[in-house]
């Protein structure tokens, strides 16, 4: 059976729901034992100092204050709240503060879905990973469960999907996801931005590049893919893409 009707009426009771709420709920304390969990499956946490790890506790709580998480089929465990949590806070974790002002829920689905946010295997091929929401779905985000675990695993790959469809989040800001962060970036910066991005895309297309071929896309994707690899393989892309890698280093403010 489609479940499409049944979350399109969930995503907009949530619209005016979080909206209302989220932005006045208190911020919980960290829950000691999520220490652990986030050591054990988001290698960026457990790389920091202890001194920034405990910065990143605070992120995570903030973010956790302003946004509603919800399952759709299921509960959400810690482990899902803490690597949506995770997602949210690495891209802008070098930000002193950040506040996701065009969102207010994430929806978590058992697994991909499909363009009628159908999960049903019954129904059309699902290969949906994740998405950030549009038009009456404005402010919300679908995220797949097992493509947010299977980012997180060190599989020694360069995908996340949660970093991904946060890094749209950021894109977003502006009011257009177009590849160009405009919050991040200095005006001056953007015209050579756009020529390494048009360049990378072109080495993508011709399969000439190691950075997957769905940054090949469209600008968007780009940033959101190569943001992906920036986070999960920093070393790698040092390497393989170093003009690339010190404009994501300057993009996200971070010193490595």
């Amino acid at each position: 059976m489609s479940i499409a009707i049944p979350v399109a009426l969930v995503l907009m009771g949530f619209v005016i729901y979080s909206f209302s709420r989220s932005r006045s709920r208190k911020k919980a304390d960290f829950p000691v034992h999520w220490h652990q969990l986030l050591n054990d499956h988001v290698h960026f946490y457990k790389e920091l100092p202890e001194a920034e790890q405990k910065r990143f506790q605070q992120r995570v709580m903030t973010f956790l204050s302003e946004t509603y998480l919800e399952g759709v089929g299921f509960d959400p465990d810690e482990l899902d709240t803490v690597l949506v949590a995770a997602s949210a806070v690495i891209p802008v974790f070098a930000f002193n503060e950040w506040h996701y002002t065009n969102l207010s829920t994430v929806l978590i689905y058992p697994d991909h879905f499909n363009e009628d946010l159908n999960y049903d295997s019954s129904e059309k091929e699902r290969f949906i990973a994740g998405m950030v929401g549009t038009g009456r779905f404005e402010h919300q985000m679908i995220l797949s469960r097992k493509a947010l675990h299977d980012g997180f695993e060190r599989k020694r790959d360069m995908q996340n999907t949660g970093i991904h469809e946060f890094v749209h989040l950021i894109d977003k800001v502006d009011g257009v996801t177009d590849g160009v962060p405009e919050r991040l970036i200095e005006h001056s910066y953007v015209v050579p931005w756009l020529k390494r991005i048009h360049k990378e895309m072109e080495e993508i297309n011709a399969d000439h590049s190691d950075i997957r071929n769905y940054g090949g896309t469209n600008e968007a994707e780009f940033f959101a893919v190569a943001s992906e690899y920036f986070f999960e393989q920093p070393n790698r892309m040092r390497v393989q893409h170093p003009e690339l890698y010190k404009m994501l280093q300057d993009c996200f403010h971070i010193k490595q």
